[in-house]
């Protein structure tokens, strides 16, 4: 499995700077509902402390926990791709401090300054490949459980 990639840390300096001069500090209460599945992507996140948890709603009633965030994780990357919607909701866990970024205004620097946008493309992609990397042995392993135990 690959290692997780932090965001913050992922970018070379200079571009790092200049997307966090874009930076607004947030905080969420613990048990806040940050987004939910279906709203109006425009925002993203980078966890400072804390943890959120995303979820997928399956009935009317419950949902279940798809991925825990914590210090250093981005939360939200459905800002850099039309129709700009969010695929989970997200919960704070616990009480949660964060960077958080404008999706219009980080596109916009991303086109004045091409190499920064390429960096974040692709530490985006990287995030979300090891999400889905762990996702898919975390679903292996379920399955291997149920498919283990007697009927």
């Amino acid at each position: 499995m690959t290692k997780a990639i932090k965001l913050p840390t992922a970018l070379p300096q200079a571009q790092r700077e200049r997307l966090m001069e874009l930076a607004k500090e947030v905080s969420f209460p613990e048990d806040t509902r940050v987004f939910e599945a279906g709203g109006v992507a425009d925002r993203f996140w980078v966890i400072r402390s804390g943890a959120v948890s995303l979820d997928q709603q399956v009935t009317s009633r419950q949902y279940i926990t798809v991925a825990t965030l914590g210090a250093g994780d981005l939360l939200g990357w459905s800002w850099l791709f039309p129709p700009y919607e969010w695929d989970f909701g997200a919960v704070a866990f616990s009480n949660v401090r964060a960077y958080e970024f404008d999706g219009p205004s980080v596109l916009a620097l991303c086109v004045e300054d091409p190499l920064l946008g390429l960096s974040l493309v692709r530490t985006v992609a990287e995030i979300l490949a090891h999400r889905l990397e762990t996702t898919r042995g975390k679903l292996m392993d379920q399955y291997a459980i149920r498919r283990s135990s007697p009927l």
